[in-house]
């Protein structure tokens, strides 16, 4: 993902997107900094088992679609969780705002002027959000990036939150001031070796939830075919969609191993483009055969791996939805491609909605709205966040956003948290434990080891 994020202390709630996996925040942002996917941030500081999968993942696709019909399947503490929601904390879940601070209890009068709370703890728990996601402006130390994500969670007592990042390493590492500097997916896919790449995935992941950190906005499934993309470039594993879908896979199953939630992106393909994103729209001119051939795979291998969530792409697709909507708005593509065409039952992410390319045609509210309509679960970072939150749940008071369409992707939220162990209450991190985890030597030989080009 990759939208804009202002002020020093920004802390983004939960998972991200375009340009590597987080959003940014809206309003007085610093040109330098790209949200959450964003390739660029003056303050990163960096350098360079089988998955555990949930039933609503196992499950093949069906002839109706998940957002056709039927809501995905629930276990009995999804169905108690859900079931004890009312109306104005299920759309709650939905969201993943940027928030300011570097404690749950950091006051900030920019958390004032956007949420009308002055404290991250008290957003979160105002607006029942379904998680928050970390950028560089939230990361200091071992220590207090461990008191943060501990502190956020006491927040949501009732539902623990996704706690994401964009940490694909390489030229988007959100923690890479505190965590092992693993080179990026181009160097990883440039040793061929699907180990390795599970085994970067796995360390990343093991590094990221002894932070509190229990997703990862990662790996990248695009094939960058086009030379000139502005986006993509070095943060994906190759230009052969074959090669760049055994890495995506092995990669899914080296976060699973670690207990991270892994999230594929940017559906359906934003490997072809000379537009970036946060800044415009781009247009994507492959046929629907060559979407096939060249943007689909690494997809299709992530699902069927278990990847646990999938991140939109703030593209125009001519040939897959001819009415001029980028991906994250569309039916056709989020529904009935990923959903009824590729089967995947997770959940699935917007990239930055405080980026250009999906508010060239609509405001912040309708943008929001008609991400959940297209089939979105969770919207990343909304420009306006008042304004989309009250849009969403107006449109779900009148029936436009329908009970059912509102209570399946509530369900998938749940069973993401389920799946990674947090639905009855996150495990605390430790200041101590993680210390012996971040940059231990056995990372550091593996980062090694990936930089020599797996020798």
């Amino acid at each position: 993902m990759v939208g804009r994020i202002g002020m020093a202390g920004v802390l983004v709630a939960a998972l991200a997107a375009c340009g590597g996996g987080g959003g940014e925040a809206a309003g007085a942002a610093r040109p330098a900094e790209r949200s959450s996917d964003g390739a660029r941030t003056a303050a990163t500081g960096t350098a360079g088992t089988t998955p555990a999968q949930t039933p609503a993942q196992t499950a093949g696709p069906t002839s109706g679609g998940a957002a056709q019909g039927r809501a995905p399947a629930q276990s009995g503490d999804v169905r108690r969780a859900l079931a004890g929601m009312s109306l104005e904390e299920k759309v709650g879940q939905l969201f993943m705002p940027v928030l300011y601070g570097t404690t749950a209890g950091t006051v900030s009068g920019e958390n004032q002027a956007r949420y009308g709370a002055q404290t991250p703890a008290k957003v979160v728990a105002r607006y029942h959000l379904g998680g928050v996601i970390l950028f560089p402006a939230n990361v200091k130390s071992v220590g207090q990036v461990v008191a943060l994500t501990n502190g956020l969670q006491k927040a949501s007592p009732e539902v623990p939150l996704l706690i994401g990042t964009d940490q694909e390493n390489g030229l988007v590492s959100r923690m890479g001031a505190l965590m092992t500097p693993f080179p990026g997916a181009a160097q990883v896919g440039a040793t061929r070796s699907t180990a390795l790449s599970r085994a970067v995935a796995r360390a990343t992941g093991d590094e990221l939830r002894a932070l509190g950190v229990n997703l990862d906005f990662a790996p990248v499934a695009d094939v960058n075919v086009n030379p000139k993309n502005p986006v993509i470039g070095k943060r994906a594993f190759g230009d052969d969609p074959a090669h760049v879908s055994r890495m995506v896979s092995a990669a899914v199953k080296g976060f699973a191993d670690a207990n991270v939630a892994a999230t594929a992106k940017h559906f359906p393909g934003h490997g072809d483009t000379d537009v970036d994103s946060h800044t415009g729209l781009p247009v994507i001119k492959h046929t629907r055969a060559q979407w096939e051939r060249l943007d689909a795979p690494p997809f299709r291998a992530a699902i069927a791996s278990g990847v646990d969530a999938v991140m939109s792409a703030h593209i125009v697709f001519p040939k897959l939805d001819p009415s001029g909507d980028p991906a994250t708005l569309s039916k056709p593509i989020l529904t009935g491609l990923l959903r009824d065409k590729l089967g995947f039952k997770g959940v699935i992410s917007t990239d930055a909605l405080n980026m250009e390319g999906v508010r060239k045609k609509y405001d912040d509210g309708e943008v929001a709205v008609r991400a959940v309509l297209a089939g979105a679960d969770l919207l990343l970072m909304p420009n306006d966040f008042p304004k989309a939150y009250n849009a969403v749940l107006t449109a779900a008071k009148s029936g436009r956003i329908s009970k059912q369409r509102l209570d399946q992707s509530v369900t998938r939220l749940l069973t993401l948290k389920q799946a990674r162990g947090i639905l009855r209450g996150a495990p605390a991190a430790s200041a101590a434990k993680a210390a012996g985890v971040l940059r231990s030597a056995e990372h550091r030989r593996l980062a090694a080891r990936v930089a020599r080009g797996g020798r």
